[in-house]
Formats: C-alpha cells, sequence, structure tokens
C-alpha cells in the first residue's frame, strides 16, 4: 500500500518512489517532496514546501507546518509510556494507549537520524542537529544538538 486512498496530497506535491513510500490518511501540501522509504501515517499533516528526506517515519499526531526541512531517518514518536502488552499480558489495542502530538513550526530544520520524542514542539526556524535525541520543547531559532539535545546557538546568527 504505497500511496492509499485516504491520503490527501497537495498540487505538485513529489513522492520520489511512489511505490517505497507508505503514506495513509495523511495530509500533505503543496509543492512538498518526500523521498524513498517514508511513512506517514494516519493523522499526520505536513505542510507546504517541505521537504521529507528518505527513511523517516512521520506518526499520528505530527504536524509539520510549511517549509520544514526533515532530514534521512529522522524518527518522530507518539506514545510516551510505550508497552506490546497491559498489566494482565493481553495485546494492547488502539484504545489502551494516549496519543501525544508533537508540532513542528514553520522553516525548521531537523537533522538526518534526530529522534523526537512525543508532546513537544520545535519552534519556528529551529534548527536540530543530526542524530539529536529531543527530549523537550525547542525554543523558536534555537540550534540543539546532542543526547539529550540542548540549545547551542541561535539561527539567525547562521548563514
Amino acid at each position: 500500500m504505497p500511496i492509499a486512498e485516504s491520503v490527501k496530497l497537495g498540487s505538485n506535491v513529489t513522492v520520489m518512489h511512489p511505490t517505497l513510500v507508505n503514506l495513509y490518511g495523511c495530509t500533505v501540501g503543496d509543492d512538498t517532496r518526500i523521498g524513498a522509504f517514508v511513512e506517514i501515517q494516519k493523522g499526520a499533516t505536513v505542510g507546504a514546501r517541505c521537504k521529507i528526506s528518505s527513511h523517516s517515519f512521520i506518526c499520528e499526531g505530527v504536524r509539520i507546518d510549511d517549509e520544514v526541512f526533515i532530514g534521512h531517518g529522522v524518527m518522530f514518536t507518539n506514545d510516551a509510556r510505550p508497552r506490546a502488552t497491559n498489566a494482565d499480558g493481553q495485546l494492547q489495542s488502539a484504545a489502551d494507549w494516549q496519543l501525544e502530538c508533537t508540532h513542528v513550526g514553520r522553516c525548521a530544520s531537523i537533522g538526518s537520524g534526530a529522534t523526537i520524542l512525543s508532546g513537544l514542539t520545535i519552534g519556528e526556524g529551529a534548527m536540530v542537529g543530526a542524530g539529536a535525541v529531543v527530549t523537550r520543547d525547542v525554543p523558536d531559532h534555537a540550534i540543539v544538538a546532542g543526547v539529550p539535545a540542548r540549545v547551542i546557538g541561535d539561527a539567525r546568527t547562521r548563514r
């Protein structure tokens, strides 16, 4: 199921390899480019003029504003307490967990291999370094890097 009928694609969306993606129940804005081996789940939204690089995972509850760059292999999460089973040993169902939404602000950039924990906001114009693990909100225009990610600069002072 590369691109399900439930997907709402804006105009001029480019999916680099339509048979090598998994898009279902999501919304993608105008002029966005999506690389190979990307999964975008139901309930996720990607704005206009974004670039989603290969091997990235955008799960339910993630909202990406316009003009955002997502590097290769970026992973979003949406559950702070993931478990396979309940206390009684039964497999969990959709009713057994709580969705925690994440927001990525306009013109933000997330480097390759970054992991974004659930329920966070990455501010407008912020930059997340490659391989960072984001465990708390990122202020507008902040540059963060490391594990856990820490503010190391201001994107407005970089060229």
